[in-house]
């Protein structure tokens, strides 16, 4: 069995790059978790409570207003991230899948690359294959009826 290109290389991942990841990577996987979401809720809660022993400042308002923005921004770059590499990682398995399936279509290889023309074409012939397979459905429905 061949090695894969990430075996080959010693280290792709280093530094800055490789600490982002992980970070990324980590932080997205507990942001999605009951216990942060809870944790966001009893902060809303509290913060709701002091508005009227607060009366309602403006100071109070904006405590929750900047960080809300706060933390939406950074989560903006942390989700991204994260969805772009499985986005990357789910390309390259499918494209493993269709390179090593025998009868498979290898000109379907990387196709987000293409422009958005060229994906058009791919998707009306697709589209006009699919469409013919169930209309030789249907007909064969009405063979055996």
């Amino acid at each position: 069995m061949s090695q894969s290109p990430a075996q080959k290389s010693p280290s792709a991942k280093s530094g800055p790059n490789l600490w982002f990841t992980r970070f990324a990577g980590r932080a997205a996987q507990i942001a999605g978790t009951p216990w942060v979401f809870t944790v966001a809720v009893i902060s809303i809660v509290v913060w709701a409570a002091t508005g009227p022993l607060l009366g309602f400042s403006e100071v109070w308002q904006l405590t929750v207003n900047t960080g809300t923005t706060i933390i939406t921004f950074l989560m903006v770059f942390l989700i991204q991230n994260t969805q772009n590499r499985d986005a990357v990682a789910m390309q390259i398995k499918l494209d493993e899948l269709i390179r090593a399936t025998r009868g498979a279509e290898n000109s379907l290889l990387d196709l987000e690359e293409l422009t958005e023309e060229e994906l058009d074409k791919f998707r009306k012939t697709y589209e006009a294959l699919a469409e013919r397979a169930r209309a030789a459905q249907q007909t064969k429905k009405r063979t055996a009826a």
